[in-house]
C-alpha cells in the first residue's frame, strides 16, 4: 500500500503527506479494539493508517506542536524518546506503525 503514497524527497514529505499523517493519527485515536484497521482517504483512495505511518518512517521533518501533543497523548513518552530536542515525523511514525502492527496481531488472535 505504501506504493500508493508518494515517495519522500531527501527525507522530506510533501504537505499532503503531512495531512495524511494527521488524518491517520486521528483515525488511530478512534480505533477501538476488535475493529478492522481504519482507512484514510488519500487522493481518492482508501489507505490503511499503518501504510501512512510506514511511508513516514524516514521523514526527517519536525513534528508541529499540535501533532506532537496528539502523539504524546497516545504514545508513552519512553517510546518517543529519541535523544533529540525535537521529534520528527519519523520518530512518531515508527512507534505508531509498530502499535498498528501489534493491534492487528491482537485482532487476528481474537478472531
Amino acid at each position: 500500500m505504501t506504493r500508493l503514497l508518494p515517495a519522500l524527497h531527501e527525507g522530506h514529505a510533501p504537505v499532503y503527506l503531512h495531512q495524511a499523517f494527521s488524518d491517520a493519527l486521528d483515525a488511530f485515536e478512534g480505533w477501538e479494539h476488535r475493529m478492522d484497521e481504519p482507512l484514510v482517504e488519500f487522493e481518492g483512495l482508501s489507505i490503511p493508517i499503518s501504510s501512512v505511518f510506514g511511508r513516514m518512517r524516514s521523514c526527517s521533518d519536525l513534528l508541529p506542536i499540535r501533532i506532537l501533543e496528539d502523539v504524546a497523548a497516545i504514545v508513552p513518552e519512553r517510546l518517543l524518546a529519541s535523544g533529540e530536542e525535537q521529534l520528527t515525523y519519523a520518530d512518531a511514525a515508527r512507534v505508531l506503525r509498530a502499535l498498528c502492527v501489534e493491534r492487528l496481531r491482537n485482532v487476528e488472535i481474537l478472531r
